[in-house]
């Protein structure tokens, strides 16, 4: 009896080649799936290092601890806060010129000084403008470049910024006054402009009619959102409101750097990251502070800190001044006022009504 020599299909092997290649395709499939996901972490995750570090260069410090030295004012003995807020403003160049900066004048200036104390609770803020046209006595201090500076007197207020720098206009400030200064932030005034534009505009409140003809600056009274061009000629101008001195722009200036932050304060952030980064690109590019907050994370910590201050109910007043005997173009710290404002903010109390009152107040 023959046998029938064929014989039934067996299931391929597992080392059969049919089955090796779908291994070998399945194994590179998920290596390119890997890797694509590997490629795409790492893009996403250099991008937020190259972003972070972009703003994080953007902050310029100035070590105030280090120039100053120990011959400083005692430390609130609360958790309150104090801060030196300065606007800087270089006016060189055409553009300035074209905005009423004076244009053709060289170097930068420290146009706008506020010290802001933050009382214990960080749930208000006051805000003391030194006028710029002060005379002051400048005490010693060290340059830049190492060099000393001997102390003079009667001296403006902001020819120190311009001769010294930062250091000394902090030093200065806490001769003057016995105040502690925790804190120093810089504000870039043309670098604002971008800043400005950033987030929109800022709305104001225009107290009267201003016709400035040096700036071209023409507002009626009312409410005006202001662009960065704008803004800038509106903290700058002094010939279109009281009497063309530092004295009746100090207002102006108070109100629209509070606008400013109302503003920021108020933008949906974490909606639009790339506003978000917009906007914190243009802060950091104008700001300068000091070591201790020069960093976006000691600046983010900072700022999260005071999250329960509202712009809006801060309380600002100028320091007040008396028009100077010897010059009427300059003025001097009135007293006993101007003690009695300092004194409350050493004391981390109220500022009593009775020194509020400027006998010199540019209107």
């Amino acid at each position: 009896m023959s046998q029938d020599a064929s014989t039934p299909d067996r299931p391929s092997s597992p080392d059969s080649p049919r089955r090796g290649r779908e291994r070998t395709r399945g194994r590179r499939l998920r290596r390119a799936l890997l890797l694509s996901l590997l490629v795409i972490v790492i893009a996403a995750g250099g991008t937020a290092y190259w972003l972070y570090s972009r703003l994080d260069g953007n902050i310029k410090g100035v070590d105030i601890d280090r120039a100053l030295g120990d011959d400083r004012p005692e430390r609130l003995p609360t958790s309150g806060q104090n801060l030196l807020v300065l606007g800087s403003d270089s006016r060189a160049g055409a553009e300035n010129k074209a905005l009423g900066g004076g244009g053709g004048v060289s170097g930068a200036r420290s146009d706008t000084a506020m010290v802001v104390h933050i009382p214990e609770g960080r749930s208000r803020a006051v805000a003391v403008s030194i006028p710029r046209d002060t005379l002051v006595t400048r005490p010693e201090c060290v340059t830049s470049d190492g060099s000393a500076m001997d102390s003079a007197n009667r001296v403006m207020f902001n020819s120190v910024y311009s001769q010294v720098g930062p250091a000394c206009v902090v030093k200065t400030v806490e001769k003057m006054s016995g105040v502690r200064i925790d804190h120093y932030l810089e504000i870039n005034f043309a670098g604002f402009k971008d800043l400005v534009d950033a987030i929109g505009g800022v709305t104001v409140d225009v107290p009267q009619d201003i016709h400035d003809k040096a700036s071209g600056l023409d507002l009626t009274a009312g409410p005006h959102k202001l662009n960065g061009t704008g803004s800038l000629s509106y903290v700058r101008t002094r010939h279109g409101i009281g009497d063309g001195s530092d004295l009746g722009r100090i207002g102006l200036q108070q109100q629209f750097l509070l606008a400013l932050l109302s503003e920021v304060k108020s933008q949906d952030l974490l909606g639009s990251p790339a506003s978000a980064y917009r906007i914190a690109n243009s802060a950091t590019k104008s700001l300068t502070t000091d070591e201790g907050l020069a960093s976006l994370k000691s600046l983010s910590r900072f700022a999260r800190s005071m999250n329960g201050v509202d712009p809006g109910s801060t309380d600002t007043i100028m320091l007040p001044v008396a028009y100077d005997r010897i010059d009427p173009n300059r003025v001097v710290a009135a007293q006993p006022q101007a003690r009695m404002v300092w004194k409350a903010l050493r004391e981390d109390s109220a500022i009593p009504a009775s020194a509020r009152k400027s006998p010199a107040t540019g209107g």
